[in-house]
């Protein structure tokens, strides 16, 4: 599994001191190979989907993915939130400008399930970006490839969450998506190419919606949030390795003394758990609340949980009791307590831990001196890292045709019949509906959109791969 660009990686870990410099090794730890071969276990595909019960994350009950008996959210507190997304979510610009304080918030409660694909796509900017680009991915959709890459793609295909439905399939639907979203973001940054760890991320992303969606999802992720980390000499996540031991020594001294005691370089343990944004480490209703806190408030979400999770596992003697030598260590933070990755706790300590942009951006600059005296300049030269949805949208404002809600709902047109309340209403608004239904009147008051749009919406006028639904056609299955 190991990958480098010219095809395979120039060495096989030979111990906690190896080196990632110069390559992107794979992200599977030792006896990881036994993962990748789930995606073709009789086991996984021998039955039929009748056979098969899910969890309401997707997942195949019995798998070790699938959740255990969860927290749920009362219903109607549910409906309540969701209501008050979609408030939020039709009058983005306006909450984004005054009232970032209280997305901020709701993205802690965390986002409703049946909205979240769409409020990752407003935070993250994604929705604009795609507004701004349209065609443009079903253009690199058709363009064949670089082979040196699709291979590499293609190898990886059936180790991204092999227990999930979506992707449990050989050649499935899910796959494809995969393929098609990596591979077009080989084609749209060819300079850096393809990296291991973006496949769990897109997966993720198609988890939550349509592949053209997810690949300008990926898009942000990679150019605004993690800039860097998918290049070739994996420099941006060494810093960061840096900036965490370096914040580590604030939050937990004890965790900090022992990491340095026993010479155990950041790069062994969260180079995965950055890289993929935990989401091949924590239960899944964790990696969906710190995925909702990550695209609002950017990388210092992923600071935190790795704190977190550093000092509730190495923060006291009495932890250190078990963990006297290197392997020891590093064996319990491959094997970390499901207690202190439980959903509740986790979050609640991460929105705790008073660790800030200016905190992590005062840090890099002083991590980055270092290392241009020891290494020289940085050979990637990234953009500047935005910190979450506020900053995105402050250097890409977007505009208000950006952000129109596309309608998840379609009505067939045909009669309907009117409440008596509402016939006398409707003489006086026939002249109404001869004028263009997508006047400013329609937003200024907040409501998603006129009768017009939601009983004919407007076709999507630039080519869909057959393979799988239409960005516009499937977005109803996100929402």
């Amino acid at each position: 599994m190991a990958k480098s660009r010219g095809g395979g990686g120039p060495g096989s870990p030979g111990g906690p001191h190896h080196s990632l410099a110069g390559t992107r090794e794979s992200l599977a730890e030792p006896g990881g190979d036994e993962l990748s071969s789930l995606g073709s276990d009789s086991e996984v595909n021998g039955g039929g989907p009748e056979e098969r019960r899910v969890d309401k994350f997707g997942f195949i009950v019995g798998s070790r993915s699938a959740e255990g008996p969860l927290e749920e959210v009362p219903l109607e507190v549910l409906r309540q939130r969701e209501s008050k997304w979609l408030d939020m979510l039709n009058n983005w610009d306006k909450w984004m400008a005054k009232k970032h304080k209280k997305i901020r918030l709701r993205c802690q409660k965390g986002i409703p399930p049946s909205l979240r694909g769409r409020a990752w796509q407003y935070l993250s900017g994604s929705k604009v970006k795609l507004e701004q680009n349209i065609g443009k991915f079903d253009e690199l959709d058709l363009l064949p490839g670089d082979p040196k890459w699709l291979d590499v793609i293609e190898r990886d295909l059936h180790r991204q969450f092999p227990f999930h439905e979506m992707f449990v399939s050989r050649g499935g639907h899910g796959q494809q998506d995969l393929f098609r979203v990596l591979k077009a973001y080989t084609l749209y940054r060819p300079e850096e190419g393809y990296c291991q760890a973006q496949a769990p991320i897109a997966a993720v992303l198609l988890m939550h919606m349509p592949a053209e969606q997810a690949f300008w999802c990926l898009v942000q992720i990679c150019e605004k949030y993690l800039p860097g980390y998918y290049s070739e000499k994996l420099e941006a996540i060494q810093l960061d390795g840096q900036i965490l031991f370096s914040l580590l020594h604030k939050v937990s001294p004890v965790a900090y003394k022992h990491l340095s005691k026993q010479k155990i370089d950041p790069i062994l343990y969260m180079t995965e758990w950055f890289m993929c944004a935990f989401s091949r480490t924590l239960p899944w209703s964790s990696v969906l609340r710190v995925w909702d806190m990550f695209f609002c408030e950017g990388v210092k979400i992923i600071f935190r949980v790795g704190l977190v999770l550093l000092k509730h596992t190495l923060g006291s003697s009495d932890k250190l009791k078990s963990c006297q030598g290197q392997y020891e260590t590093m064996e319990r933070l491959r094997a970390l307590s499901p207690k202190i990755m439980q959903e509740t706790f986790l979050v609640q300590e991460v929105i705790e831990l008073p660790v800030t942009e200016r905190q992590i951006e005062r840090e890099h600059l002083i991590q980055l001196k270092k290392w241009r005296e020891t290494h020289g300049e940085l050979q990637c030269k990234s953009p500047p890292r935005l910190h979450g949805a506020k900053a995105i949208s402050e250097a890409e404002p977007p505009t208000r045709k950006a952000l129109e809600p596309v309608p998840s709902i379609i009505i067939p047109p045909g009669p309907a019949p009117v409440p008596k309340a509402r016939k006398s209403k409707e003489k006086s608004r026939e002249k109404g509906l001869a004028s263009p239904a997508n006047g400013p009147g329609a937003e200024g008051n907040g409501a998603p959109g006129s009768a017009r749009e939601l009983l004919h919406p407007q076709v999507s006028p630039h080519h869909q791969s057959k393979e799988s639904l239409s960005s516009r056609e499937s977005e109803d299955t996100y929402l």
